[in-house]
């Protein structure tokens, strides 16, 4: 084991893929000599040379094709986008190309890529580097979406998102890069795809997150216990696109009351497919209506006011207080 941050552990889920397979391909702006914005591929040129992990021109529509037409050919690529906000330059290659390639071809290829972006708010970026646009992307039939809110988690999501056969939009929360450590195993494992966690036991109420939220749902949740004895539970998605709706309802089903919070604004994000499939599967387990805790429906605050619009402890507290009060 070794103390990692974020950005530390995928690196190193980087670096075991790449000495893994030789299939395996990193590449995107900045992230050869200079090792990414972040330096999350630091070092990882210089130990596998420039064939396999290169910089691109300023483009991602060249990004997004060129990672398409590796996977079609045997080639694992893990493309990254910059910033979150430019996913749009690449959506017909992120969306459309890759998710359909197995289809269109009758399962004749594959699109094995690895999608890879930072996102979200909390650090004070610039305009369209903090937006949190997963919802875009967990309605594309054939892309699995995923969010690690830990160091742990991140390397072996990772891991497992560069061996499946079927493209992966791997999404990095900017806040949690550096904000905390944990013991990660410097070896090979994978944490599965599609599989949500219990990060905290309860039985009165059940919190639904995912990325940096679930810190934030933690802390509520201790709050909440701490003022009025309520034992709630916390899930981790983990994974939002597949859901995994067998471990939320078994939550549901025992504690009689959810909410659910999210990062991004609140309609039609992540936060209305849970409550969609709360209301199909247990709808009459339910206490009380599923709340949502989320930013309002605006383009995220400029950073003097970015603290006002992310959902902070009290806000998810006070929903804690009305469903128990339902």
């Amino acid at each position: 084991m070794a103390q990692m941050t974020m950005a530390k552990a995928i690196n190193d889920a980087l670096r075991v893929e790449l000495e893994r397979d030789p299939k395996v391909m990193l590449f995107g702006e900045d992230v050869g000599k200079n090792g990414g914005v972040f330096r999350v591929s630091d070092g990882l040129q210089k130990m596998f040379g420039e064939d396999r992990v290169f910089d691109t021109p300023l483009a991602e529509s060249g990004i997004g094709g060129l990672a398409v037409g590796l996977a079609s050919q045997g080639f694992r690529p893990v493309a990254e986008i910059q910033f979150i906000g430019f996913i749009f330059e690449a959506m017909d290659s992120i969306c459309v190309q890759g998710p359909r390639l197995r289809y269109r071809s009758g399962g004749r290829y594959t699109a094995p890529i690895v999608f890879r972006s930072p996102f979200g708010a909390g650090v004070k970026p610039p305009e369209l580097h903090g937006d949190s646009l997963e919802g875009l992307l967990a309605q594309t039939p054939g892309l699995k979406v995923v969010v690690p809110s830990n160091p742990y988690d991140a390397k072996g999501l990772l891991i497992s998102a560069i061996r499946d056969n079927d493209p992966v939009f791997f999404l990095e929360h900017l806040k949690l890069y550096f904000s905390q450590k944990a013991d990660v195993p410097e070896g090979e494992y994978t944490v599965p795809l599609g599989k949500a966690k219990v990060v905290r036991e309860g039985s009165d109420v059940t919190i639904i997150t995912y990325g940096a939220m679930v810190h934030t749902s933690l802390k509520a949740a201790e709050q909440a216990e701490k003022e009025q004895g309520a034992k709630v539970e916390v899930i981790d998605l983990r994974t939002i696109s597949p859901l995994d709706t067998e471990t939320i309802v078994q939550s549901v089903e025992k504690t009689g009351r959810a909410i659910v919070v999210q990062e991004a604004q609140r309609t039609a994000g992540i936060a209305a497919e849970v409550i969609a499939q709360i209301n199909e599967n247990a709808i009459l387990k339910l206490e009380a209506p599923v709340k949502r805790v989320t930013p309002p429906d605006t383009i995220i605050g400029f950073p003097l006011i970015e603290e006002e619009w992310i959902p902070d402890a009290s806000r998810i507290v006070k929903a804690i207080n009305e469903v128990l009060d339902f």
